[in-house]
């Protein structure tokens, strides 16, 4: 699928007001902007910094388009420049480019203080709204007030955008799994007009760190704590995202866990979970070893 100037097709034309409207939820197939190939995954913590891009006037409502998020979803958006932060319904494939992580209706970059056809920083953060918001932007209308981001947290995202190289990588494919470009233009479902994020954290390639020397490959190590960092609906996601932190991989239900451990005590499990925030896990976790 190529963008070819099209506007972004939304998940409706005529959004619902009830709750079914947000199912059933859309993931769809992996799709190639220019040379690159972008993989949707539905990550239940999906927090990444990068830039975000106005619509034209077509897009309605408080909404926004993403490369990777299902089809809906709702995320908080917070401006890199003032520390406001609002909620969006994300309901569209895009921006159609490689270098933006998001694509905000006008009413949406109205209320975060942006004009068309300006490109600012900011922060997307994937979140579970109550209903009551989730019906406002369904109505076209803005969700409850978020409160500002301190200053604080702002200068440690700051910093985390200006570290990113590159800045927007997709995530890595598994070896003879990259679609062939024209045969996943037909797959594409067409509601795949959406963007993806610059910042991804598993768009980060990074060298593959050596298993520890006592390890055997694939074997885990024994001990009482695990780091639970991210649980993704795509296996491939769920191994490349264990590669760049050294961990594993673990069925849980339908999705696939990565866990880093188990470490024989706290302290280790405190330093890893360190590693696997600082990547851009943020929801990351220590818990028991199963």
């Amino acid at each position: 699928m190529t963008a070819g100037g099209d506007r972004p097709i939304p998940v409706s034309a005529t959004p619902a007001n009830g709750p079914a409207a947000d199912y059933p939820v859309v993931v769809g197939e992996p799709f190639t902007i220019g040379d690159t190939t972008w993989t949707p995954t539905d990550q239940m913590n999906y927090d990444a910094v990068g830039y975000a891009g106005v619509a034209g006037e077509g897009v309605v409502g408080v909404t926004a388009a993403h490369k990777t998020l299902p089809l809906p979803s709702y995320a908080e958006v917070t401006s890199l420049e003032t520390g406001k932060t609002i909620l969006v319904r994300v309901e569209r494939r895009g921006p159609m480019v490689n270098d933006t992580l998001v694509e905000l209706s006008r009413d949406a970059a109205s209320e975060l203080g942006i004009t068309a056809g300006q490109r600012v920083a900011v922060r997307l953060r994937r979140t579970n709204p109550p209903e009551s918001d989730r019906a406002l932007l369904r109505q076209g209308e803005q969700a409850s007030e978020r409160m500002a981001t301190p200053e604080a947290l702002l200068k440690v995202l700051r910093r985390k955008l200006a570290d990113q190289s590159p800045l927007l990588t997709p995530p890595p494919m598994p070896p003879g799994a990259a679609p062939d470009t024209a045969k996943s233009g037909s797959q594409v479902p067409s509601v795949m007009a959406v963007s993806v994020p610059p910042s991804e954290p598993i768009a980060q390639t990074q060298p593959v760190p050596e298993p520890k020397a006592e390890l055997k490959s694939g074997q885990v190590a024994k001990g009482d704590h695990v780091v639970q960092v991210a649980a993704f609906s795509v296996a491939a996601s769920a191994r490349a995202v264990a590669s760049k932190l050294n961990g594993h991989v673990a069925t849980c239900g339908k999705f696939s866990c990565v866990r880093m451990g188990p470490f024989a005590n706290r302290a280790q499990a405190a330093a890893a979970l360190e590693k696997a925030r600082t990547a851009g896990y943020s929801d990351a976790r220590i818990q028991r070893a199963d």
